[in-house]
């Protein structure tokens, strides 16, 4: 006969774990509305009537969105009930204002373009949480994965380069950039490493200036992967991946021993590595001269640079912004639907619309950290902090060289940017996370002796 402790043990086990679906129908459906609402103010705004295209992209949207979502509810039920709303949310607001700037240049039509990209991105999305029933199925191709991941960086060598960076391949009328690919699959081999020597890294080796560092055959395989990565990076002229992936190898570093002293050491090498790199390399030298003096173009009659367009357009959107449709940030030019796309938000929707932009990709980033916590397993804990690292960084780059915080990088924004290679990326990211999360709260089997 059970004692009244073990029945109370076996009733809290038994607890029934809310699979949160219908919130998480209910979110994506409020998603797709808010896009489309966005998509018809931007005609409204400048033509004064609702957009033809408005119910073909609402009904795309949708259709996009319900499908992704039966997927989960089929195959993930326990995932966090926020990722994918979030994502679609993004990917929509991003689709509505590369829109909106394609209205500004009649030349380009960029929107149907990243209509379909965002297709695959979310076709890949169904494919990694009908197909992966494991992530730690991804701990046996971590090396294998990070010499994939070299060779995919090292390809835009052999290609010119553009805007000065060799980061992009160019097969006929497609392009992409091999990076956006590369980041996962170093994210996957540092997870994987780093569980396994965890422990030596954190608890063997010396003590320099209170830091307590690890034994170099520990240490040097990580290191060695880590060096021909930024190297790489280096010479193609790329220093927001660079400083993405160095980013990423310091957060996971701390995650797995503990010690705040990783981050310490990283931000000095940060600061040693781009002060060395903005020296040598005169486009990123004068990415640093515009970010000391981003209104000295105006001063010697050159008029206004990217920088200064970008810092004008905050400006001038003020707290509530122009509304869509109604600024002026093409004026940015070439990049204004790429990394300064953020500045398109900032004068149209406001200072409200940059902090709910922010506020949906803190969310983002904390349910990736939340997951791994919650994950029991040191690889799944690692990949998704490292996954959701690479989202939070990769706006920090983007989001404070637009607004001149640092000097700029280049790179796009998630989810919102026009970037094929980007877009699809980030969907797989998410995919991965939705399968974790569901791992972490799905409830764990009954035992013998409920039974």
């Amino acid at each position: 006969m059970a004692t009244p402790s073990a029945v109370a043990r076996s009733t809290t086990r038994r607890r029934p774990v809310r699979t949160r679906r219908n919130t998480e129908l209910a979110l994506v459906l409020a998603a797709v509305l808010i896009a489309v609402f966005g998509y018809i103010e931007v005609g409204v705004n400048i033509d004064g009537s609702v957009p033809s295209g408005a119910a073909g992209y609402g009904a795309a949207l949708g259709v996009l969105a319900l499908l992704a979502h039966g997927v989960v509810r089929w195959r993930a039920p326990y995932a966090d009930p926020l990722l994918l709303p979030v994502a679609i949310l993004l990917n929509g607001v991003g689709l509505v204002v590369i829109y909106r700037l394609d209205r500004a240049d009649t030349r380009s039509e960029a929107a149907p373009t990243q209509l379909l990209w965002s297709t695959l991105g979310v076709a890949l999305f169904i494919g990694v949480v009908l197909f992966l029933r494991d992530h730690k199925r991804l701990q046996r191709y971590a090396y294998s994965g990070a010499l994939v991941a070299l060779v995919l960086l090292v390809l835009p060598v052999l290609f010119p380069p553009v805007y000065g960076s060799r980061i992009w391949i160019t097969v006929g009328p497609l392009s992409f950039q091999p990076g956006e690919f590369a980041k996962i699959l170093l994210a996957v081999f540092f997870a994987a490493y780093l569980a396994v020597h965890r422990d030596a890294l954190a608890l063997t080796g010396r003590r320099i200036w209170g830091v307590q560092l690890p034994l170099g055959r520990v240490l040097a395989p990580v290191l060695l992967i880590w060096a021909a990565f930024v190297g790489v990076l280096v010479l193609e002229t790329d220093l927001g991946t660079s400083l993405l992936f160095f980013g990423l190898f310091v957060v996971m570093l701390y995650v797995a021993t503990a010690r705040s002293g990783w981050i310490a050491i990283g931000l000095l090498l940060a600061a040693v590595g781009a002060v060395g790199v903005g020296w040598l390399s005169p486009h990123v030298h004068s990415r640093v001269t515009d970010w000391l003096d981003p209104l000295g173009s105006i001063a010697a009659g050159q008029g206004a640079n990217q920088i200064a367009q970008s810092l004008f357009a905050f400006a001038w959107g003020g707290m509530l912004g122009t509304g869509l449709g109604n600024g002026h940030s093409i004026l940015i030019g070439f990049a204004a639907k790429s990394d300064f796309i953020l500045a398109t938000i900032g004068e149209e929707l406001g200072l409200t619309g940059l902090i709910a932009l922010f506020l949906l990709y803190a969310l983002l980033v904390g349910r990736g950290f939340r997951t791994g916590i919650a994950l029991t397993d040191p690889f799944g804990r690692l990949l998704a902090i490292g996954l959701a690292a690479i989202v939070g960084i990769q706006v920090f780059v983007v989001a404070g060289g637009v607004l001149d915080l640092i000097p700029l990088t280049g790179m796009t924004l998630p989810f919102i940017a026009q970037g094929g290679s980007s877009v699809v990326t980030n969907w797989i990211i998410v995919a991965l996370l939705v399968r974790m999360s569901d791992a972490a709260r799905r409830p764990p089997p009954p035992s013998p002796e409920e039974d």
